[in-house]
């Protein structure tokens, strides 16, 4: 999942989790950028290393189960070094400060090691799916490139094999897509865009269906005067209410006329298809929340033409 900063990309991460474990996926959320609100979504303590669940299986549908964890590079070299009979120099690099000077060594290493432990996850982890809450669209774009870029730089040896292994991950529509987020207005659109175009340019994934977020939903009347429609209803207004009401249904006309424009700008400039999940008027989204977009996804994802979505 990638997007602008401020499009919801975490929520929609969260809200594709259960959907997916509602058609029966086991479902693996990995956070790479820490903080990200993800797990209070599910009223879960802040995500750790280590594996947890965030959302139980065994539901009146067979429901499957998501869990989740975060990846940070400083982790994710440990973790290679000791795999791979280094324990003595990872408990060095921590002890003498030196990690970061190792991590920071080559353009992209960290990415590599973040992704090398992603693509791990992917063929050898319990998980049917997994879900990479990617960095905000700007890094995501040099975060995905840093395979291709090592692979290039790096010739022989692990750093090139790691490379390599990620890249054919990246690459292969069947085991790796791309969901781009956005919001129904004229700067996500625009970055939303030119992101897509970058990344099939210059990495070479598969972009599924565009996720519009925050769409809100049509509403009937907003012509009717107010003063009228409360009289039909046998009701009356108090002083200032039909002022309130119209400037209310203004508002909302005008926002529907934006978000009609923008999706026609998306649909114009990017031949994907989209999915639409419907503005949420809460301040702290909670699980129930959570559930409901999950049913707006399953929804606008059935109803996707065949083949837009990997099976």
């Amino acid at each position: 999942m990638a997007g602008k900063g401020g499009v919801g990309k975490t929520t929609v991460t969260a809200t594709l989790a259960v959907a997916a474990a509602r058609a029966g996926l086991s479902t693996l959320v990995v956070e790479v950028e820490g903080k990200s609100g993800l797990a209070s979504c599910f009223g879960r303590p802040p995500l750790g290393y280590e594996e947890v669940e965030l959302w139980p299986g065994g539901g009146p549908h067979g429901d499957a189960d998501v869990r989740a964890r975060t990846i940070t590079p400083d982790e994710a070299l440990l973790e290679y070094l000791e795999d791979h009979g280094m324990r003595r120099i990872s408990h060095r690099l921590v002890s003498s400060g030196a990690l970061d000077v190792v991590a920071t060594a080559a353009p992209g290493i960290q990415d590599i090691l973040v992704l090398g432990k992603v693509k791990q996850l992917e063929r050898g982890g319990p998980a049917d799916l997994v879900l990479l809450d990617a960095p905000a669209a700007g890094h995501a774009i040099t975060f995905l490139q840093s395979a291709r870029g090592l692979v290039d730089a790096v010739r022989v040896g692990p750093i090139h094999s790691q490379a390599r292994d990620v890249l054919d991950l990246l690459t292969d529509p069947a085991r790796c897509q791309v969901l781009l987020v956005t919001l129904p207005e004229e700067t996500p659109v625009n970055e939303l865009v030119d992101t897509a175009y970058q990344l099939e340019d210059r990495v070479g994934v598969s972009l599924g269906p565009v996720i519009v977020n925050g769409l809100y939903p049509d509403v009937h009347g907003l012509d009717a005067d107010p003063e009228v429609a409360a009289a039909a209803a046998g009701a009356s207004l108090r002083p200032g209410e039909a002022e309130a009401l119209r400037a209310a249904a203004d508002f909302r006309r005008h926002r529907m006329a934006l978000q009609r424009e923008q999706l026609g700008r998306l649909e114009a400039r990017l031949p994907l298809p989209q999915v639409h999940l419907p503005f949420v008027f809460n301040a702290d989204l909670g699980l129930p929340d959570i559930e409901m977009l999950a049913d707006a996804a399953t929804a606008g994802i059935e109803a996707l033409p065949e083949g837009a979505v990997v099976p």
